[in-house]
């Protein structure tokens, strides 16, 4: 239970709360901060998963915390950006396109809800979920669009000659590829996991458990 891997899946979660108190914080050093914590578990992602191979350490503890701990990181992440108005809300003024910046993150955190759904449902028929290119793309884009939304405030100090309305647009910009990655891996994902919700014999204990092609 305490080998690397899982260290740096729990390391994951504890910084959360760090996260969130440094992002509320008012001031450009406690932002920074915030980034960099954000950054800090986003790059402990990577490295629990380049752990348990190298290493040989997985463990049924850390697959099981693992998709928790990048859940938990990214839906606090976009909620504290909703919180703070980085996301326009509707109104008389703006009209229906301040909506669409709110979209691409609650697609995302739908999407997540809906498949932590049919996980709970596929780990009683052991079913395993391995991890692929497309979905590792995906979480790269997405922990660099939320980082650079966090940033957002200091564009004109991270990102020096770029207006800031421009900074921000690039920022939604990849979060909206990255919702569509979202959808499409989701949808994958489904569409494989559909023939375990028909009926059918359970795997018995000791047989090899089958194969989704995409992530969760």
């Amino acid at each position: 239970m305490f080998a690397l891997p899982n260290a740096l899946t729990i390391l994951r979660i504890l910084l959360v709360p760090v996260f969130v108190v440094a992002f509320v914080i008012p001031g450009d050093a406690a932002r920074l901060v915030a980034f960099a914590v954000f950054a800090l578990a986003g790059v402990s992602d990577w490295l629990d998963g380049f752990a348990a191979r190298k290493l040989k350490a997985g463990s049924d503890f850390g697959r099981m915390l693992d998709p928790i701990a990048d859940k938990v990181l990214v839906a606090v992440a976009l909620m504290m950006l909703v919180a703070e108005g980085t996301f326009t809300r509707y109104n008389v003024n703006t009209g229906m396109l301040s909506l669409l910046r709110l979209f691409p993150a609650l697609i995302i955190l739908g999407r997540e809800i809906l498949v932590s759904g049919l996980r709970e449902f596929l780990a009683g028929t052991r079913v395993s979920v391995p991890v692929t290119a497309v979905a590792k793309f995906k979480t790269a884009v997405q922990m660099i669009a939320i980082g650079a939304m966090i940033l957002t405030p200091l564009a004109d100090v991270v990102a020096p000659g770029v207006p800031a309305l421009t900074y921000a647009a690039i920022a939604y910009i990849l979060l909206w590829v990255a919702a569509a990655l979202t959808v499409y891996t989701g949808v994958i994902y489904f569409k494989n996991g559909i023939a375990y919700l028909r009926p059918g014999p359970t795997p018995e204990i000791g047989e090899e458990p089958p194969r989704l092609r995409e992530p969760a």
